[in-house]
């Protein structure tokens, strides 16, 4: 591929991974928020930016068929509410470096699920990086434990098993994301994601009544419509997410899935990984002790070693 279109893609990917880090700090920064209100929130304001951007966009929007409408309202159920739900959840449970660390395996889990599909690389040349990823995560699994102490034991199993959900619903995504793209060469990677925003409007609308009535039904509990006692800081951070992490970072994201090949964009999530413990250990105030450091050494290690086995061509 042309040296100019694997630039403008790593820088594609490198921006959608800065924005997509955020969404690990706001359950961190609202953690008397349920998940609920965090996603439907988030989602909300994504629809309500795609609303104001859609107006300019109208003609490529009208363009689009009854396909590709349905085939947005699945990339926004799965990709956006379903895994931000299971997200929040784990990270409230069990803490920002689990769940981003998790989320780091993505690109050899999206690496593994393509391969299971085409065959193009031998089991064998998979298994390196596989255990370099499978020891990170035990060391930060140890650390992590440690530092909650045994009275959290249940939450942080809890909070992981939820983080795995979220795992395999970001795993669908991109990979669906990117052959919907790649299959509809003159669709707009703008008008894809502001399509994408509209779908998820309604989807989040109807999550957040229905969540509200079910609190409004739960003893001790109150119709509440989720801006709880914080509800300027709320509002602010939901805006935050709806126009960075999810229309700026959905967009990069498409951009990106148009110039670069699956196999590849799918190892560059790692960039939200990187993000997300910086901005994880930052809210913190701490650097990562040296176990959790190991861990996440050995876990790029392992994604770098995948990426490799990858980009040089399988024997015949």
């Amino acid at each position: 591929m042309a040296a100019a279109d694997l630039i403008r893609g790593v820088a594609y990917a490198l921006a959608a991974g800065l924005m997509w880090g955020l969404v690990f700090v706001a359950p961190a920064l609202l953690p008397d928020y349920p998940p609920a209100a965090l996603a439907f929130g988030r989602y909300i304001a994504f629809g309500a930016v795609a609303l104001l951007l859609a107006w300019p966009d109208r003609s490529r929007l009208a363009a689009l068929r009854r396909a590709d409408w349905v085939e947005a309202f699945k990339l926004s159920l799965v990709g956006n509410i379903l895994y931000y739900l299971f997200l929040s959840a784990g990270i409230q449970a069990a803490g920002v470096p689990l769940a981003s660390v998790l989320i780091g395996t993505l690109p050899v889990v999206i690496a593994v699920c393509a391969n299971w599909h085409d065959r193009s690389l031998p089991w064998a040349r998979l298994m390196p990086s596989l255990g370099l990823i499978a020891g990170g995560i035990a060391c930060v699994n140890q650390s992590e434990m440690a530092r909650l102490g045994g009275g959290e034991g249940h939450a942080y199993g809890l909070g992981a098993a939820l983080t795995v959900v979220a795992v395999a619903a970001w795993t669908w995504y991109p990979i669906r994301n990117a052959r919907w793209l790649k299959a509809h060469p003159g669709l707009s990677a703008t008008t894809w994601t502001t399509a994408q925003g509209l779908t998820t409007l309604p989807l989040a609308a109807l999550g957040w009544l229905l969540w509200g009535l079910w609190q409004g039904r739960l003893p001790g509990h109150s119709w509440w419509m989720g801006l709880g006692a914080q509800p300027g800081r709320f509002v602010l951070l939901m805006l935050a997410m709806g126009l960075f992490a999810s229309w700026a970072g959905t967009l990069a994201w498409s951009r990106a899935s148009k110039l670069l090949p699956t196999s590849l964009t799918g190892q560059l999530i790692v960039f939200e990984t990187l993000s997300a413990l910086a901005y994880g250990f930052l809210h913190r105030g701490q650097w990562p002790g040296w176990l959790t450091g190991a861990g996440i050494g050995l876990l790029m290690g392992g994604v770098m070693m995948g990426v490799r086995a990858f980009q040089r061509p399988a024997p015949h």
